[in-house]
């Protein structure tokens, strides 16, 4: 399992040192809630909502901003999930997608991205069980 002790292979820009999964979170956190904060409201509320599913439900993971959006890496800086708001790509939906790193292998063929307008309780549901199995080792 992974602690708050782990270290994270991400590299501090200033001093070349590896930082701490504490300073990780904290550092990504606020880069996290940033990205957020230039969405649009609808957007804001859709991937204030992911954030919290993430944080509850797989707190190992270490947020983080991936090409200017929400993301969250495993222990070895791999980004497993991430938020992408329409508004970046002029679409009509934001996107909740996973990465490689992310156990979601289901035979030949699965989805790893997901059209979003709302996060109700049925599809917040939905999203949390994608969460936790994208985790699992």
């Amino acid at each position: 399992m992974v602690t708050t002790k782990t270290i994270v292979k991400k590299l501090d820009k200033t001093s070349s040192n590896y930082l701490t999964s504490a300073k990780a979170n904290t550092q990504g956190e606020e880069a996290v809630l940033k990205a957020i904060s230039l969405m649009t409201k609808e957007e804001q509320t859709l991937a204030k909502k992911f954030h919290s599913i993430v944080k509850e439900n797989a707190p190992m993971l270490v947020p983080r901003t991936w090409y200017g959006m929400p993301a969250y890496s495993n222990a070895d800086g791999k980004v497993v999930c991430f938020f992408q708001n329409g508004s970046k790509f002029k679409t009509r939906y934001s996107t909740i997608g996973f990465q490689e790193a992310a156990n979601l292998d289901n035979g030949y063929i699965w989805p790893v991205a997901f059209a979003v307008l709302k996060l109700e309780a049925s599809e917040q549901e939905k999203i949390i069980k994608l969460v936790k199995q994208a985790i699992v080792v």
